[in-house]
C-alpha cells in the first residue's frame, strides 16, 4: 500500500469517530440510545438492515468456494435468498412490539424476568463468538492487502489490527448509540456495494489489456477473455465443479433454518423493523436491504471468477483460496496508485464494522433493560441507564476481540453460534401464534435444546472416551470419485504452473490436491473426490493404522466414469457427537452412501422439529399464562402502529379496553391459535418479493453467460 491508501484508510476511520462524537450529543435517554428514538426512514432503515446483515467473512467466502469451484459456489451466501420474502411479514411484528429489546418482548409474553435475563446471557455468548469470526475473518483478508504479515513489536498482524478495530468501532459506536450507527452504517453500506463491484471493471479491463489482442480493451472483450480462459463448467449455477456442494435439499433445509433461527437474533429488534418510524419503513427497509445484500453476492461471485481467469498462477491464492480478494485487489488495483487498494480495505473493514456496532448496541441494550434495570438498579435514572450501555457496550467488543486473538478454531465458533438460536427459536415463533405456550413450557424446551444439542454431544465423550474409537460410531460415508475430461483452459495450465511453484515435483512441499498437467486446448483428466466424511462426529475421524478402500459400486455416465469405494480401518472420532444422527442409527438407516451435505441436510429435522414437538406437548400439561395478560399482549401485536407516538399511545389504549375487537381477523376464532387473515399489502408485498428472488437468480445466470 501506497501514502494515499494509507490516507484514505485514515480518513474513513476519522469519519466514522466523528460521527460518533455527533450523534453522542443528540442521546439523552435509553429510546435515543438503543433505538435512534425510533425515528429511521426507509433510507437508513434499509442500510441497517443491510449493513448488519453483510459480515466482513462473506464476501471472502464467496470469492473463496467460486475460485475453487465456481459459479455454484455462490450459494454459499446465497442461499439466504429464499429467506427474504418472509421479512416482509415478520418486520411488522417487531415494529409493533413497542420494545428496545427482544429480552422485553420474552418479558411480557411469557411474564418472566428470568426469561429476559437468559435471553440476554444468550446474547452474549451469541455475539461474543460471533464477531470474533469477523475479526479474525478481518485480519487475515488485510495481509495481502498490507503487503506485510507482522504489527507492532514484531507481533503477528491480528494483535495490532484487531485491537485497531475494536477501538474505532467502540468510539462512535459506544459513543453515538444506534443513530451513529445507522448513519455509519448508510457510508459502509455504499462502501459495500463499492466492494462488491469495484473490481468488476478494473478487473475485465486488466483481462483484456494482458490477454486481448489489438483493439480489444473494452468489458465485453473481457468476459469474452474470461470464458476462454475459464472452463464452462465453472459458469454453471447449479451444476458447477461444486454443485454437490449445495443440491437442492441442502439450500431448502438451510433455507428453514435460516428461517426458523434468524428470527430471534436479538439485533432484528432494531435492524428487523423495530427502530423504524411505521411498519411500512420497518418492511421496506428490511426487504430491500436483505436484496441489496443478495445482489452484491452476485458481484462477489463474478469477482472471483475474474480474478481466476487474471490470477489463476497466483502461488500465493494456491496455498490459501481465502486470499483471492487481497491478491486480487493487490494485482489489479495496486498499479494504477489511485488509492483504492486502501478503499478496498476500508471497503473489508466497513463490512465488519456495520454489523459489529449494532450487534454491540442491541446487546448492551439487553444488558441494561433485562438484567441492571430487572434485576440490580430499577429506579435509576435515564443518563445512568445509557452509561450503563455505553459501559457494556465497551464490554461485548473487547470479549470480541479477546476471543478473536484467543480462540484458534474461529471456524467451529461461527458454526456453534449460529445453531445457537435454536434454544430461543421455536419458544418466539409459538408464542407469536399461540395463547396455550407458557412460560413453564418455554423453560423445558430450552433446557431440552440446550441438553440434548449442546451439552450431549461434549459431555458424553468426555465421560466415555471409549466411544471416539467405537467402530460402529466412527464409521464414514462412502468415497466417490468421478472422474471426466475436457479441453484444458489457460486457468488450468496456470494452476498447474503455480502448483508446480509451491513444490515441484517431489511433493515435499505441496499443497492441496495436484491439478491435472495441462497443455492449452489438449484434453485432460479432472477427477473429483468426495465423502469419506466422518458421520457420527462433528470435526469428522481420523485414521488409526493402516487404511484400505474397498470397490463397491462403479457406472458409467454420460459426463464420465463414477467409483464409489467404503474406507475400512480403525478411526478415531474428533469433536463432539451428533447427536442428532444417532438417531438414524437407532432406526436402522445406512448413512455411509449419502454425501456431505445431506449429511448436514439430516441434522435438520431433528433440530427443526423437536424443540416444537417438546415445547406442543409440554404447553398441554403445563399451567396457562394469565388471560388478562395474553389478551394485552395480542391486543398490541393486532394494533397497527402510528408514526405519531402520541396518536400511537392512545390507539393502544383504545386496543387495551377492547380487546376482542380484532377477533373478527381471526382464521380460528373460537381456538387459541392467533393466525389472523393477511391483507392485501401482506399478500402484495410477500409475492412481489419471491418474485425478485427469481429475477436474482435469473439476473445472475444471465451476467455469468455475457461474452460466452
Amino acid at each position: 500500500m501506497t501514502t494515499i491508501d494509507y490516507a484514505v484508510l485514515v480518513g474513513y476511520f476519522l469519519v466514522m469517530i466523528g460521527i460518533g462524537l455527533w450523534a453522542m450529543r443528540r442521546v439523552r435517554d435509553q429510546e435515543g440510545y438503543f433505538m435512534g428514538n425510533r425515528g429511521f426512514g426507509k433510507l437508513l432503515q434499509t442500510f441497517a438492515a443491510f449493513g448488519a446483515g453483510t459480515g466482513a467473512h462473506e464476501p471472502v467466502q464467496v470469492g473463496s468456494t467460486a475460485w475453487s469451484s465456481g459459479l455454484s459456489g455462490v450459494w454459499s451466501a446465497l442461499m439466504w435468498l429464499f429467506v427474504t420474502p418472509v421479512y416482509w411479514i415478520t418486520a411488522v411484528w417487531y415494529r409493533r412490539m413497542r420494545h428496545l429489546t427482544l429480552g422485553d418482548w420474552f418479558v411480557e409474553r411469557y411474564e418472566s424476568r428470568a426469561l429476559g435475563a437468559a435471553y440476554t446471557a444468550f446474547a452474549i455468548v451469541f455475539y461474543m463468538v460471533y464477531l470474533s469470526t469477523m475479526f479474525s475473518a478481518i485480519a487475515a483478508f488485510a495481509v495481502p492487502l498490507l503487503g506485510f504479515e507482522t504489527g507492532l513489536f514484531g507481533w503477528e498482524l491480528k494483535y495490532t489490527l484487531v485491537p485497531a478495530i475494536a477501538v474505532v468501532v467502540v468510539l462512535y459506536g459506544v459513543l453515538g448509540g444506534l443513530t451513529a450507527a445507522y448513519w455509519t452504517d448508510l457510508i459502509q453500506g455504499l462502501f459495500i456495494i463499492l466492494l462488491s463491484v469495484l473490481l468488476i471493471p478494473y478487473g475485465l479491463w486488466a483481462l483484456a489489456a494482458r490477454f486481448g489482442g489489438e483493439g480489444q480493451r473494452g468489458l465485453m472483450d473481457g468476459f469474452r477473455i474470461m470464458h476462454q480462459r475459464v472452463s464452462e463448467d465453472h459458469f454453471s449455477l447449479f451444476a458447477g465443479p461444486s454443485s454437490g456442494e449445495f443440491p437442492i435439499q441442502y439450500i431448502v433445509s438451510l433455507t428453514l433454518l435460516a428461517m426458523i433461527g434468524i428470527v430471534v437474533q436479538p439485533h432484528f429488534i432494531a435492524t428487523g423493523g423495530g427502530s423504524a418510524k411505521t411498519e411500512d419503513e420497518a418492511r421496506i427497509g428490511l426487504v430491500v436491504g436483505n436484496f441489496l445484500k443478495r445482489l452484491c453476492t452476485a458481484g462477489w461471485a463474478l469477482t472471483a471468477l475474474i480474478a481466476l481467469a487474471l490470477l489463476a498462477g497466483s502461488a500465493e491464492i494456491a496455498a490459501n483460496p481465502d486470499r483471492v480478494w487481497g491478491v486480487a485487489a493487490r494485482e489489479i488495483l495496486g498499479p494504477l496508485n489511485l488509492g483504492l487498494v486502501g478503499l478496498m480495505l476500508a471497503c473489508l473493514l466497513a463490512a465488519m464494522m456495520s454489523s459489529a456496532d449494532t450487534y454491540m448496541i442491541v446487546t448492551s441494550g439487553l444488558v441494561v433493560r433485562n438484567v441492571y434495570a430487572a434485576y440490580m438498579n430499577p429506579n435509576a435514572d435515564e443518563r445512568t441507564y445509557v452509561r450503563v450501555g455505553r459501559l457494556t457496550g465497551l464490554v461485548i467488543i473487547v470479549g470480541a476481540a479477546t476471543f478473536a486473538l484467543l480462540i484458534g478454531d474461529v471456524f467451529a465458533q461461527f458454526k456453534m453460534a449460529m445453531e445457537l438460536p435454536i434454544l430461543f427459536a421455536a419458544p418466539f415463533w409459538l408464542g407469536m401464534y399461540w395463547r396455550r405456550v407458557n412460560r413453564y413450557a418455554v423453560w423445558g424446551t430450552i433446557l431440552f435444546s440446550l441438553l440434548v444439542f449442546f451439552i450431549l454431544p461434549v459431555a458424553v465423550p468426555l465421560a466415555n472416551p471409549g466411544l471416539r474409537s467405537e467402530p460402529a460410531l466412527s464409521t464414514t460415508t462412502n468415497v466417490v470419485e468421478k472422474t471426466f475430461e475436457r479441453p484444458a483452459t489457460a486457468a488450468d495450465v496456470a494452476r498447474y504452473e503455480a502448483w508446480l511453484e509451491t513444490g515441484g515435483d517431489d511433493g515435499s512441499r505441496r499443497t492441496g490436491t495436484a491439478p491435472p498437467e495441462a497443455v492449452l486446448g489438449e484434453p485432460i483428466t479432472i477427477t473429483m473426490v468426495s465423502g469419506g466424511q466422518g458421520i457420527y462426529w462433528r470435526e469428522g475421524t481420523r485414521p488409526v493404522g493402516r487404511q484400505e478402500r474397498k470397490l463397491v459400486d462403479a457406472w458409467t455416465t454420460d459426463e464420465g466414469d463414477v467409483r464409489v469405494y467404503r474406507q475400512e480401518g480403525l478411526k478415531y472420532g474428533v469433536g463432539s457427537l451428533n447427536v442428532d444422527l444417532l438417531m438414524y442409527s437407532a432406526m436402522g438407516i445406512d448413512l455411509s452412501g449419502v454425501s456431505k451435505a445431506t449429511l448436514e441436510t439430516l441434522r435438520l429435522p431433528p433440530r427443526l422439529l423437536m424443540p416444537f414437538l417438546v415445547l406442543l406437548l409440554l404447553s398441554y400439561i403445563t399451567p396457562r399464562g394469565h388471560l388478562d395478560a395474553l389478551t394485552r399482549f395480542y391486543a398490541k401485536m393486532n394494533t397497527p402502529v402510528l408514526a405519531d407516538p402520541e396518536a400511537d399511545r392512545l390507539a393502544l389504549e383504545r386496543a387495551y379496553g377492547k380487546p376482542f375487537s380484532s377477533s373478527r381477523r381471526k382464521l380460528f376464532p373460537a381456538s387459541d391459535w392467533e393466525f389472523v387473515k393477511p391483507t392485501v399489502k401482506d399478500v402484495v408485498g410477500f409475492l412481489a418479493a419471491c418474485a425478485v428472488c427469481v429475477i436474482i437468480v435469473g439476473l445472475l445466470m444471465f451476467i455469468a453467460n455475457i461474452g460466452s
